[in-house]
């Protein structure tokens, strides 16, 4: 099970940026992929799932609907657009992969547990 996460960077306060996340070695139908970030200093923050069987969504509230999760099953591939960016949102962002559901949104809504499979993480930078 591998996931590549990409396109993370600079970005100035108000921009937007598409994360992409790159699974492979499972099949995508199987499994929950969530997005994660961690700010320097800060905890991991979860963000959002995608349930891979039938695309069903969950975001955490801290969001306040800035972000989208989306999936192109063809290309194994999970996307979160994040819209609005602030200084705040200046994180490592990461994506995660599991075959339960449920365990990836206690994973986002409590950081208490954790997926199985996690991608390396991509730099997301917003300047003021």
């Amino acid at each position: 099970v591998q996931l590549q996460a990409s396109g993370g960077g600079l970005v100035q306060a108000g921009g937007s940026l598409r994360l992409s996340c790159v699974v492979s070695g499972f099949t995508f139908a199987d499994y929950t992929i969530g997005w994660f970030r961690q700010a320097p200093g800060k905890e991991r923050e979860g963000l959002s799932c995608m349930r891979g069987s039938d695309g069903h969504t969950y975001y955490a509230d801290s969001v306040n609907g800035r972000i989208t999760i989306s999936s192109d099953s063809a290309k194994n591939t999970v996307y979160l657009d994040l819209n609005n960016l602030q200084p705040e949102d200046t994180a490592v962002y990461y994506c995660a992969a599991d075959t339960r559901y449920h365990h990836m949104v206690h994973s986002i809504l409590f950081g208490a547990s954790t997926p199985d499979y996690w991608g390396q993480g991509t730099l997301v930078t917003v300047s003021s």
